[in-house]
């Protein structure tokens, strides 16, 4: 068992058997999320909750210790004594339980956001996290730094009813404790220290407020919220309708979604977390705290497939609601409230393990990317089989948008990744170009598209087809390539597969095959090949691996997809969870985490592969 100590001077958590932090940074493959469907944190291993904003998702940071060690704050818990440490999730929900072993004994802390939906008098926001002991007698430790702002303003504690409360302009936070030491307050915090026997339990929480009066809890109410937590959880999970291969992989998937899912307005966002860096040291560090077109359609298949009418309901009306305030042109990202503007700036932070820029907002918004509109509109068409109707005034939006394809598609772009550099004639662009036309049409021809656009629909997807024919196939590669004349590969032309883009046969099954053959590392799949206008690599993108298998699957070869799908899945962290990437040489996370995307491909190929399976064994 490694020797892990108390906290240090500065209340950092102490290292303990298998969690090592590097600067103070806990490895992404060490996180857990929680959440109640308006934020969520991440909790280490180590016990320490190093990310939370507040009151949303999108909101600055209070505990945001993930991106500067020293000034981001945390809520560290953990036993004062060497420990090993095992987690997971209480079956069939979003809480999280992590069993501490000491020499001395061993304690449990389950980790909860809160909800109390119709409750009165009770907080805004809310953190539970009890403490039980399993066996002997623990001494344990505990400390709360909030940092309002990110940081960027003056933390005041004071004490009400003798409870240590934080405050920064009308943000407030209470800390609570019941029999988990006397908490004592100083410049920079609020900790204690106990010790916990077999059969008896302690409970901390932090009730948070913004621009209203801070409610404190009591510890009857906070314990019973707890328990209905779990139970609405469970009520939730309760007939989704999940394949039953790898149904326990799909499951977790299901509940990742779920948390990404704001629920004031329906919006699922792309992760929790902001700047977390695709190699570690590098510049790729990305606001993702936003809700991407781009995830559209995955988003509304898997909830569709998975049993979620209401969540899908109430997700495509939010994303077409956000889409129609800005007629003219579709953004590539809305915020979860549905607005459009996300003004990047850089925070006075060190970064993950010292990946700097630190970026909140996402310059990304403003920029062209024509797949969306292909995205969209396949998210309408799923939408519109499930529904069998669609809005009128939503048709004629839609009827625009397939307007505005039908002559935007020969602009360049910025493509699906991102790219800050010169935009150009990316294939996977053009591939949703001729989707959102075609679907379009379909549409149309079933009465649910204004039929006179129909022609014109028409005759711009075959355009778009012949471009991609064309001038987006290298003879040489034997594969759609990244972009018009190149010879470069993208990951991303797969989607066309998963899609329906209706070319050559032959063809899409050798871009698989050269994909495969050229960007695939063991069960990792790059992005691209050529660069992005960026300095530095990258880890390989998870989504993309989970792109192939199913793309093998959709070209018949049915065992190459279920044996990569095995090995796929074993890449989860040990609760079940995806960041964005994984450095294929030593399996580290990179990226933001949770990725919407990872679990959405997850889902994606499992019920693919699964229903593939199921129509061989006929």
């Amino acid at each position: 068992m490694a020797a892990s100590r108390g906290p240090d001077a500065a209340g950092h958590p102490p290292p303990a058997t298998g969690v090592t932090r590097t600067g103070g940074h806990a490895p992404l493959r060490d996180y857990a999320v929680i959440g109640d469907g308006r934020t969520a944190a991440l909790v280490a291993r180590d016990g320490s909750v190093d990310w939370l904003c507040l009151p949303d998702l999108d909101s600055p940071s209070v505990f945001g210790a993930l991106l500067d060690a020293a000034r981001g704050g945390r809520f560290a818990l953990a036993p004062a004594v060497p420990y090993r440490v095992t987690r997971r999730y209480l079956p069939d929900t979003n809480v999280l339980e992590t069993t501490f072993v000491t020499g001395r004994g061993t304690v449990r802390v389950t980790d909860a956001l809160t909800l109390h939906e119709g409750e009165s008098l009770t907080p805004v926001r809310e953190l539970v996290r009890r403490v039980e002991g399993v066996s002997g007698r623990v001494p344990l430790w505990w400390r709360v730094e909030p940092r309002f702002d990110y940081g960027a303003r003056r933390t005041r504690l004071t004490r009400r009813a003798g409870v240590p409360v934080a405050t920064a302009g009308g943000s407030a936070l209470a800390v609570c404790a019941w029999d988990a030491g006397r908490p004592r307050c100083d410049a920079t915090g609020v900790g204690g220290r106990w010790e916990l026997a077999a059969g008896r339990s302690a409970l901390l929480a932090v009730p948070y407020a913004d621009q209203e009066p801070l409610v404190l809890p009591d510890r009857a109410g906070c314990e019973e919220r707890l328990r209905r937590t779990c139970a609405a959880w469970r009520s939730w999970t309760r007939g989704r309708r999940c394949p039953e291969r790898w149904r326990s992989a799909v499951l977790r998937s299901l509940l990742v979604l779920k948390l990404l899912v704001f629920a004031p307005s329906g919006a699922v966002a792309a992760a929790v977390t902001t700047s977390l860096p695709e190699a570690v040291g590098g510049e790729r560090n990305w606001d993702y705290r936003y809700s991407w077109v781009r995830d559209s359609a995955f988003t509304l298949a898997a909830l569709l497939r998975l049993g979620c009418p209401t969540e899908a309901r109430a997700y495509f009306w939010w994303l077409t609601q956000a889409a129609r305030l800005r007629r003219h042109r579709l953004r590539v990202l809305y915020r979860l409230d549905g607005g459009h503007r996300a003004s990047e700036r850089t925070l006075r932070w060190t970064g993950y393990r010292g990946s700097r820029p630190v970026r909140v907002g996402n310059a990304a918004a403003a920029q062209l990317q024509l797949d969306a509109y292909g995205e969209l509109m396949l998210t309408a068409w799923r939408y519109a089989d499930a529904a069998g109707r669609l809005d009128a005034d939503l048709a004629d939006q839609l009827a625009a948008w397939a307007d505005a394809v039908a002559t935007g598609w020969r602009f360049p772009d910025a493509g699906i990744w991102e790219v800050r550099d010169a935009p150009r004639h990316f294939t996977q662009s053009k591939m949703m170009c001729w989707l959102a036309l075609d679907r379009a049409a379909d549409l149309a021809a079933r009465g649910l598209l204004p039929r006179r656009h129909l022609p014109r629909w028409r005759a711009a997807r075959e355009e778009v087809h012949a471009f991609v024919e064309h001038r987006c196939f290298s003879t040489r590669r034997d594969a759609y390539v990244r972009a018009a004349d190149s010879e470069e590969l993208d990951a991303a032309v797969l989607l066309g597969v998963l899609h329906g883009y209706r070319g050559d046969a032959r063809r899409l099954r050798s871009t698989v095959d050269t994909v495969a053959r050229e960007l695939r590392h063991g069960p990792y799949l790059a992005r691209y090949s050529g660069g992005d206008g960026l300095r530095g690599a990258e880890g390989a993108f998870v989504a993309c691996s989970f792109w192939l298998a199913e793309a093998l699957a959709r070209t018949g070869r049915l065992a190459e997809a279920v044996a990569l799908m095995d090995e796929l899945v074993g890449l989860a962290n040990d609760v079940g969870l995806y960041s964005e990437e994984i450095d294929p040489a030593t399996g580290a996370f990179l990226g933001n985490l949770p990725q919407g995307l990872s679990h959405l491909a997850l889902i994606s190929a499992a019920c693919a592969i699964d229903a593939a399976c199921a129509e061989a064994s006929r």
